[in-house]
């Protein structure tokens, strides 16, 4: 059985507790999905399967190769490939050895989960452009007397005969953000199965309409 499923941040919001407690939730539009390629490791060396995110928006262009890869194309028809509609994200998700229950074609649902179950969310944080030290590092920077002439500069980076160069991960100014992330044990808060809505704990990776990967811990 597969896991994990993948979504589609919507946003944040509240719920109440009939005793008046706040908890506040992401909302996950998550799946449906369909698995796309079945990972054997007989054949690849691993055991995984290939998810792909259906959704509203039908891809309107997709190129042979992924036709061919979705099984809409005759040669693979004629190797008893089975079609599935193209969708535009594709996810690895890793199995068990010992799990045959899942092929090609099977609908994975947010049906999966239940209500106080532990997540792990990865996903892509928002990107920040380009960013000082003290905002990218937290370093605190110098005094903000007058005259100081250090407020928020970085100071001394190198070293002074030896080595003579700064050193390799030297933390300064630079690109922040669009890193992967992941965010580990979110509760579980609400699963609503008609609508393939998640509502986890906490706050997750990424801006609204991010996709993101759910995957439910052991």
């Amino acid at each position: 059985m597969v896991n994990g499923i993948i979504g589609k941040k919507i946003g944040m919001t509240q719920v109440f507790a009939p005793d008046g407690t706040v908890t506040p939730v992401t909302v996950i539009k998550a799946g449906p999905c369909v698995v796309v390629q079945r990972k054997t490791s007989m054949r690849d060396g691993y055991e995984a399967v290939q998810l792909g995110l259906v959704e509203e928006r039908v891809p309107r262009r997709v190129n042979k190769p992924l036709l061919g890869h979705f099984g809409q194309t005759e040669k693979a028809k004629s190797k008893g490939k089975q079609p599935i509609p193209p969708t535009r994200i594709l996810r690895e998700f890793r199995l068990e050895a010992s799990d045959d229950s899942t092929k090609v074609g099977d609908n994975i649902l947010v049906d999966q989960f239940s209500v106080n179950d532990v997540v792990d969310v990865v996903g892509t944080s928002k990107g920040r452009g380009f960013a000082g030290f003290i905002k990218r590092h937290k370093f605190s920077g110098g005094r903000a007397s007058h005259g100081s002439m250090f407020h928020r500069a970085s100071g001394s980076i190198g070293a002074s005969a030896f080595p003579s160069r700064v050193l390799k991960g030297q933390k300064m100014a630079g690109h922040m953000g669009v890193e992967r992330k992941t965010i580990k044990n979110l509760r579980v808060v609400k699963v609503d199965a008609e609508q393939n809505i998640l509502l986890v704990k906490g706050s997750i990776p990424g801006p609204n309409g991010e996709y993101v990967l759910i995957k439910k811990r052991a």
